[in-house]
């Protein structure tokens, strides 16, 4: 259950009207302004139960009317770069302002994160709609766009459709910059991240894929399992990640995939990304340089943050072979991000390589009798994590647990639940009985 709340607020020296929107479950709260869509704050709580804000963002809420690092602002109509700001459909050339280098970026020079959105309430969450008319940015066609967020106890969701009456490339994505550790706080290098990813999309000098589609195996982007981010930065050629990880490709049905899982060991906090988008771009905040004021006085520095843009393939209007971008008359963009937070509770998980990747794998146990002990296992971000051994009747522990709101399963087999602690925090949990 989600509580949702308006709040009208004036920002800029013109006193302009805009609205925020808060949603909160029991461990978890998010801010959303409808300047650009941007999520402005999301609090949660680590492993002591102390909730912090981890994405960056402004002190005073005027300077999301400029907000030139996009900071968690919905871009569009294109995130990402096109090359030389210029596409070609059905024989015609679109020419859009230059504001990245030689190329455009992020929908232009006044895209979607510079509007002011229209709000409505859903179940659970806010719906945010805007109308991006012909010509607009130099982009072909009305174009109606909504961006709803809902919340669900520890997960936040974002849908993204849009219609238009003339053939145009739609990309949409949301600029959260997020560090686990807290918004403020000075880098993410101590920071574990995986992105389920077997391709990324290499680039020239100016971030433009070379339309070459890369194997990440055995390469410094091989992410498949958890890499501390320091380590790899400094191996890195280059600022940092800013690239593409392929997801889905071309000739494959839309689907949606679990992504990206980021893992703070000093916080306990966890971030999970799935998406039905075919890619998603990694930035580890290159071009952040300290010079913004942000929220409670903090500067924000290189790798002060990173970014996990769900979207399509940067510049695949360009690119035939990459996944289509065009959105049709008749048609409906329609896509899904799902951020979920958790959190651990050891600074060094205990890995063991024996247990299964799922929890429904493991074979079925012999009935015990009487006493017996109960192994809790977690499944977290970087591996399995023994939490704990207990020893009890099979009266005390179905006892113990309905206590605290839990369901309990028969002996003699190996159990899955969700597992809620005193944070509210939802666990993939089980349950294996041991002699």
């Amino acid at each position: 259950m989600c509580e949702v709340k308006r709040e009208a607020v004036s920002v800029g020296s013109e006193q302009r009207c805009v609205e925020r929107w808060t949603l909160c479950s029991k461990s978890l709260s998010v801010e959303i302004l409808s300047i650009g869509a941007v999520i402005t704050s999301i609090n949660t709580p680590d492993r002591s139960g102390h909730s912090a804000d981890i994405v960056l963002g402004f002190a005073e809420l005027e300077s999301y009317l400029t907000n030139p690092r996009y900071f968690g602002a919905v871009v569009g109509r294109v995130a990402n770069r096109i090359a030389k700001g210029q596409f070609e459909i059905e024989g015609k050339v679109y020419k859009l302002a230059i504001n990245n280098g030689p190329n455009a970026l992020h929908g232009g020079l006044r895209g979607f994160d510079k509007a002011v959105w229209t709000c409505e309430a859903v179940d659970n969450g806010v719906k945010l709609s805007h109308s991006s008319p012909d010509g607009d940015e130099g982009y072909p066609g009305n174009l109606k766009v909504s961006v709803t967020y809902t919340l669900n106890e520890n997960t936040l969701s974002v849908l993204y459709c849009a219609q238009t009456d003339k053939t145009t490339p739609v990309n949409l994505t949301n600029h959260s910059y997020f560090n686990l550790a807290g918004q403020g706080t000075p880098d993410i290098y101590d920071h574990e991240v995986t992105i389920s990813a077997e391709a990324y999309l290499p680039v020239d000098d100016t971030m433009i894929p070379t339309g070459e589609i890369k194997p990440v195996e055995n390469s410094l982007f091989d992410l498949c399992k958890p890499v501390l981010l320091g380590s790899r930065l400094k191996e890195l050629p280059g600022p940092g990640f800013d690239h593409n990880f392929c997801l889905w490709f071309p000739g494959q049905p839309k689907q949606e995939k679990k992504c990206a899982r980021v893992v703070h060991p000093g916080t306990g906090r966890v971030l999970e990304v799935s998406t039905t988008q075919p890619g998603v771009q990694f930035y580890t905040s290159n071009f952040l340089d300290g010079s913004f004021k942000g929220k409670g006085g903090a500067s924000y520095p290189k790798h002060s943050a990173f970014c996990l843009e769900t979207q399509n393939w940067p510049n695949a209007v360009n690119q035939p072979q990459f996944p289509d971008v065009l959105l049709r008359p008749g048609e409906e963009y329609n896509h899904t991000t799902h951020f979920t937070f958790s959190v651990f509770f050891t600074d060094v998980p205990l890995r063991n390589e024996s247990l299964p990747d799922r929890a429904l794998e493991l074979p079925s146990l012999p009935t015990h009798r009487g006493t017996v002990q109960w192994m809790v296992i977690i499944m977290t971000g970087v591996g399995w994590l023994k939490l704990s051994v207990q020893q009890a009747s099979a009266a005390e522990f179905t006892s113990a647990f309905n206590a605290e709101g839990l369901q309990t399963y028969p002996k003699g087999s190996a159990a899955c639940f969700s597992l809620h602690d005193t944070l509210q925090t939802s666990w993939d949990t089980i349950l294996v009985p041991i002699s």
